[in-house]
């Protein structure tokens, strides 16, 4: 169920449309904020994957890639 009631100076009332609103506009920027830092985890970690496969096909052994790439 949706979160309708606000506690304000020690009163709990119901939201203004208002409230409601800007509620629902904050949470949908966090969720949109969230989709992006996960979708730049994921191309980091390709790009990642990318740049091990690429040294690999070099002819680095798994340890120079380590010390590379810092892991």
């Amino acid at each position: 169920f949706p979160v309708t009631k606000t506690l304000h100076n020690g009163v709990l009332r119901d939201m203004t449309t208002d409230e409601i609103a800007e509620m629902k506009a904050t949470q949908a920027d966090m969720n949109a904020a969230l989709k992006a830092e996960a979708t730049a985890a994921d191309a980091k970690a390709a790009a990642l994957a990318s740049a091990r496969a690429k040294l690999a096909a070099l002819g680095l052994t798994d340890a120079e890639v380590a010390a590379l790439l810092g892991a």
